[in-house]
């Protein structure tokens, strides 16, 4: 029987968590604090912790790190929030946090956590506790595949390894990069972006490696070169698909030796951590000969891919609500039309194109409120690009047009998934319970519940938003 402690100021989930935890075989300690947490962590073995992000007094973040002091005796913690932000998912990944959730968490899938929870060993390296990271409000999104690249940015910035960025252009490859190496043990080092694909191909080696004076007509003074500017820090290769096949030879000996030799001059020894990021498909590219396959599994040592704006719609009104707050003072707001209007695009220049599109209303409306009128050069741009009209779902209101389009998903995920609940919520990214609550709402027949199935923790307030069967 495994003993987890349960830390949380609300008594009502603690309590849920608890018998969830003791149906499922386990013992529940309870905490309200973290001062009491760390006080029962420190007198009897605990081999998982469930932790709150948001408490009086000590914050969750802060009793992670208390917890993770020695990671050779620390139990795995999972933190569960209902305020997810790219900042503290990314800065509780960083100091070792097993994972992410947001509340409410579902039975079956507290028992998946808590196999996994049970079956891992303590990382190996502890991670700084002393050092806070700036708030990295850029990356925006609470999505699955948002919240996933932003899990792996926390569990690879403190690093070394190479890390390849792939995406189609406009979706933030770079800020990408600088989160890594804000958020990691370089962070106080230099971070040089060289986009491989801006710089000719004959002036690309100066520009990476450097020159000695007189090694070349024109060199009347010597060039250190990105790579050793950004000794004790990162180098930031973008757009390394563009690369002819000579330079990638040099890239892959630099990367290999973690020595440049500038032209006309000798080898210097560097210590810089490499970034890359493409929009091109480099498995295609090595198969097709273009692309060297060394140095693709070189770079591709920790993959992370940025999903199109298109492919993850909710993102979409809160990054340009954010954007609104950067480019005016004081923030104007968006219409709930607007928001449709922003909702119903297809973004082919992703994430840049949101931006620029958020910059040009808040210069030309006058208006506190934006309309969905401002943004008509959306639609002139789609069918300049033969993009179809607005979508019927789109139509009317916000929760209208959000409406038909959850009940549109719920059944094709339940179609597809062959009626299996469980699939049908993984694959649009929801827990079971918030699957059948909507559709119980857009009167979908998703049959029987299993006999063996008990209920979601919940709290209280959101337990009469769920269907009958998911209560206890």
């Amino acid at each position: 029987m495994a003993t987890i402690l349960i830390v949380d100021d609300d008594a009502a989930l603690r309590e849920g968590l608890a018998e969830t935890l003791s149906d499922l075989g386990h013992r529940a300690v309870e905490a309200p604090s973290g001062l009491v947490a760390l006080d029962l962590a420190s007198r009897e073995r605990v081999d998982a912790v469930l932790l709150d992000l948001r408490m009086p007094g000590m914050d969750g973040l802060e009793v992670l790190r208390r917890l993770r002091a020695d990671p050779a005796k620390a139990p795995p913690v999972a933190i569960l929030t209902a305020y997810a932000s790219a900042a503290n998912t990314i800065e509780a990944m960083r100091l070792g946090a097993f994972d992410h959730l947001t509340k409410p968490i579902a039975r079956a899938d507290l028992d998946f956590l808590m196999s996994r929870m049970l079956r891992a060993r303590a990382y190996s390296d502890a991670t700084p506790a002393s050092r806070a990271s700036p708030p990295d409000d850029d990356l925006v999104g609470s999505s699955e595949a948002m919240r996933a690249v932003q899990k792996t940015i926390g569990l690879v910035a403190d690093s070394d390894a190479t890390v390849l960025i792939t995406g189609e252009t406009g979706t933030g490859k770079e800020l990408v990069a600088r989160a890594i190496h804000r958020h990691g043990r370089r962070g106080s080092g230099p971070f040089i972006a060289v986009n491989c694909a801006a710089i000719p191909r004959d002036l690309l080696e100066s520009e990476l490696f450097g020159h000695v004076r007189g090694a070349f007509t024109g060199a009347l003074a010597e060039r250190s070169g990105a790579f050793r500017d950004a000794d004790k820090g990162t180098l930031f290769l973008d757009e390394v698909g563009d690369m002819d096949l000579t330079m990638q030879a040099k890239i892959l000996r630099a990367l290999q030796e973690r020595n440049v030799a500038p032209v006309g001059g000798r080898p210097i020894r560097v210590d810089v951590r490499v970034l890359a990021a493409t929009h091109r498909d480099l498995a295609a590219a090595v198969q097709e000969g273009k692309f060297r396959e060394d140095l693709f599994y070189r770079l591709n040592v920790v993959p992370i891919h940025l999903a199109p704006l298109r492919e993850r719609p909710s993102d979409i009104v809160p990054l340009a609500e954010y954007f609104l707050n950067q480019a005016t003072d004081p923030p104007k707001r968006l219409s709930t039309e607007a928001a449709t209007s922003l909702s119903a695009h297809t973004w082919p220049g992703n994430v840049r194109e949101l931006k620029n599109a958020i910059e040009r209303v808040a210069i030309l409306c006058r208006s506190d409120t934006i309309a969905a009128t401002d943004f008509d050069f959306l639609s002139i741009a789609a069918r300049a690009h033969g993009s179809t009209a607005a979508p019927d779902w789109a139509e009317g209101d916000l929760a209208s047009a959000v409406g038909r389009l959850e009940e549109f998903m719920i059944t094709r995920a339940l179609r597809e998934a062959g009626g299996n609940r469980t699939e049908a919520a993984r694959r649009l990214g929801i827990h079971r319970q918030l699957l059948y609550a909507k559709a119980q709402k857009y009167g979908i027949d998703v049959g029987e519940a299993s006999a063996d199935r008990t209920g979601d923790v919940v709290k209280p307030d959101e337990a009469r938003r769920a269907p009958p069967e998911n209560i206890k």
